[in-house]
């Protein structure tokens, strides 16, 4: 019954997707982290990945562009890649997001079904492997064994004696199908079946210790190559680990190591990724099992001994660096993208996922901020994250978006002097503007004073190009990686202005704390702007000269135990609000005391709470009426043994509340549209159980949900005046989208 609902859910979903309502992303693509590479065996233009904030996506053009799947049909997994079928061009298996379920595609990624009978493990999947001799044979590894069907997921067995993390799996495509020869690589060691994968035996011989890094084998049905990676290690002054391989199915294992690789037991840069070298990522192909790649983390920035792929062609015999890429190197053979273009140099991070096909000439590697991909065994490496766009008026490098959409938006601005150009607030990297009505895209990741994360943008309303910033290098606030201590508050960031369009910026004498948002008053005098600034664990702060000078103002907001005020928003008729959002005391518990929305009608001389009526633990946006600031849209999110997530409102300045709606554990936000009376736009965060936008045309009596847009964390709603049949919506992990102005019927 439960798997009939889930396939009715997923096509009901499909139905969705189809229908009229068709989304576009928008801005920058990649700056996050992506995991879990997959490169079809087949087809090596079929690619597949995960970004860690539930987006799945799949390329069909060897990643020149690239499709998220719909939330609803599968979500991303960072722990465990798709798997390609060897024989059926378009079926595609994969896990489901972060639990144990399994789901197949026929269309090359569009759909999604659950995938097979009943599964018996529960830790989720770590490693998918098919035999592509007997497809209908399927192995998942997990964090504690391994299972296999030999009728395509009808059925299930235990891979006995296999023990720890998988990490991969090879099959020996010169033994017999009836007494097929697997090899599984795990966390405590390499593990042999003689009879199809029903019981394995360790088979570490060789190896000088069990507790494996990665594992990687290659068979082309005459012969069977194994690699295995230990980690790195000094003893007796001299490097010891590194790169194992086996030509004789596990029975031995030799040491791959010449100077070819990083030898090195020192750091000789403060740039380096560690004190010696790492051999995190080992891979091959059935096709050509003597050609291998391995990942080196490196003991320099620059080469040699930078981090680097290696290649052998001669089964470790060998090897040499393939990719160099940070255009500094005199070797440089990587494409250019919006980090390298505007700052002259590429970030040399250790890959979170690698993935190879094309017969062992395309390798592809991710990590926190990229992707890139060789066709040709390394000679030159693609940025699959990046296309160039036309240059802008004063010869600024602009980019396109391609698909790869994996970071987070607070806020989206279409300039109100010039509207053609448009703003991105993001997390990570901080911002982008665009000069053509948000086609392309030039990255600020140079000029603004705080690099991590631009939260809010205020504008002048008669000076054209002077706006303010607000800046943090905290990001997530206020959702739960924050709030829950999963990151923690860095008190770095301010508030700055531009003169030129948020080309260059100047900061503004604010305490170091993360600032996110900032409120111009557009009455006051135009050469000494009242603003207001929110500073997270620090308060509210006032200017009245533009921003020279602050004081801060937050008599009566919050409480000694919570000084959290994030957003803030003025009221045509003067009146201030500050939404204090979530702490947690010292034993875990989320406190009351602070937290909740505040008022002031004395430009931040005194606040009042509004919501005493209604005590919330973890508020997470709110809005006011634009017409009547006394009727205010609040949304709130669950915190352990509290039920209060959902979108609440007053109609009376907060005497009494009623909750309009609740769709989910986390509710963001909610929106009025500016030119439809009693539209309203509702958008759901972390944990939305379906779709996470809805409309409701009647004032809140009822509600629409937007089910054809493809990521469902969703955080704020923006309105282009000069395009009246779309919204845009800033996402939790899944950057900008611009869609119809209302669902599908």
């Amino acid at each position: 019954m439960k798997t009939a609902l889930i396939a009715f859910a997923l096509l009901a979903a499909s139905a969705a997707a189809t229908a009229a309502e068709t989304w576009e992303p928008v801005g920058l693509c990649a700056g996050g982290a992506m995991f879990s590479l997959a490169v079809s065996p087949q087809n090596p233009s079929d690619v597949m990945l995960s970004c860690d904030m539930s987006g799945a996506y799949v390329s069909h053009d060897a990643g020149k562009t690239w499709t998220m799947i719909h939330h609803a049909m599968l979500q991303g997994c960072t722990v465990c890649a798709a798997v390609f079928h060897p024989k059926t061009p378009g079926r595609i298996i994969a896990p489901h997001g972060w639990g144990a379920e399994l789901r197949a595609s026929s269309d090359g990624g569009r759909t999604w079904q659950p995938y097979g009978g009943r599964r018996p493990w529960r830790d989720r999947p770590a490693v998918l492997s098919i035999d592509p001799d007997v497809p209908e044979r399927l192995f998942v590894g997990t964090g504690a064994g391994a299972w296999a069907t030999d009728d395509d997921g009808a059925a299930w067995h235990k891979c006995e004696g296999v023990t720890g993390k998988v990490l991969g799996a090879a099959t020996d495509r010169s033994s017999a199908k009836d007494a097929r020869v697997y090899l599984l690589g795990t966390t405590e060691g390499v593990f042999r079946s003689d009879d199809g994968g029903r019981t394995f035996k360790d088979s570490s011989a060789g190896l000088p210790e069990k507790r494996l890094a990665s594992f990687a084998g290659g068979s082309d049905a005459k012969i069977i190559r194994l690699y295995a990676t230990v980690p790195s290690q000094v003893a007796d002054g001299k490097l010891a680990g590194g790169v194992y391989v086996s030509k004789d199915a596990g029975r031995s294992w030799q040491r791959a190591m010449n100077p070819n690789l990083n030898l090195q037991t020192q750091r000789s840069s403060e740039w380096a990724n560690g004190e010696f070298p790492q051999y995190r990522y080992v891979m091959t192909t059935d096709a050509r099992p003597d050609r291998a790649y391995v990942h080196g983390s490196g003991t320099s920035y620059f080469p040699p001994n930078h981090a680097t792929v290696y290649r052998t062609d001669d089964a470790g015999g060998a090897w040499r660096a393939t990719l160099f890429s940070d255009p500094r190197f005199k070797e440089y053979n990587a494409g250019d993208d919006w980090l390298t273009k505007t700052l002259g140099q590429r970030w040399q991070d250790v890959p979170l996922t690698m993935a190879i096909g094309g017969g062992g000439d395309v390798v592809m590697m991710a990590d926190g901020m990229f992707v890139l991909r060789t066709d040709d065994g390394g000679k030159f490496w693609r940025a699959c994250h990046a296309v160039r766009g036309p240059d802008g008026p004063g010869g600024e490098v602009t980019w396109l978006n391609n698909g790869l959409v994996v970071t987070t938006t607070w806020n989206y601005y279409v300039d109100p002097h010039e509207n053609s150009r448009h703003y991105i607030c993001y997390t990570d990297i901080g911002f982008a503007r665009s000069l053509d009505g948000g086609r392309a895209w030039i990255w600020e990741g140079k000029s603004i004073p705080w690099k991590n994360t631009v939260y809010a943008l205020a504008f002048d309303p008669d000076v054209p190009g002077r706006l303010w910033g607000a800046f943090s290098e905290t990001h997530d606030i206020p959702n739960s990686n924050v709030i829950e201590g999963r990151h923690r508050v860095i008190m770095r960031g301010g508030a700055a202005v531009s003169q030129d369009f948020a080309k260059s910026w100047t900061k503004l004498d604010l305490p170091a704390a993360p600032c996110l948002s900032v409120v111009v008053d557009p009455s006051s005098p135009r050469a000494a702007r009242t603003l207001w600034a929110s500073l997270f664990e620090k308060g509210v702060y006032r200017s009245d000269d533009g921003g020279k000078t602050w004081q801060e103002k937050s008599r009566g907001l919050g409480s000694l135990e919570n000084r959290r005020p994030c957003k803030i928003q003025r009221h045509a008729d003067g009146t201030l609000f500050s939404l204090v959002t979530a702490k947690r005391a010292a034993g875990g518990e989320y406190t009351l005391a602070g937290t909740g929305l505040y008022r002031s009608t004395d430009k931040g001389e005194n606040w009042s709470k509004v919501n005493e009526s209604l005590p919330l633990r973890w508020p997470k946006d709110f809005t006011v009426h634009p017409k009547q600031s006394g009727t205010i849209l609040l949304s709130a999110a669950n915190v352990r043994g509290h039920e209060e997530g959902g979108l609440y409102r007053t109609a009376d300045g907060g005497k009494t509340w009623e909750r309009l709606a609740r769709q989910g554990p986390e509710h963001f936000g909610a929106f009025y549209h500016p030119d439809k009376d009693g539209w309203i736009y509702m958008t759901l965060t972390e944990g939305a159980p379906g779709a996470g936008l809805w409309l409701s045309r009647d004032d809140g009596k009822t509600w629409d949900p937007f089910n054809a847009l493809p990521f469902s964390n969703i955080q704020r709603v923006h309105f282009n005046p000069a395009d009246k049949e779309h919204v845009i919506v800033t996402t939790f992990g899944g950057s900008v989208w611009k869609g119809p102005v209302e669902p599908a019927k």
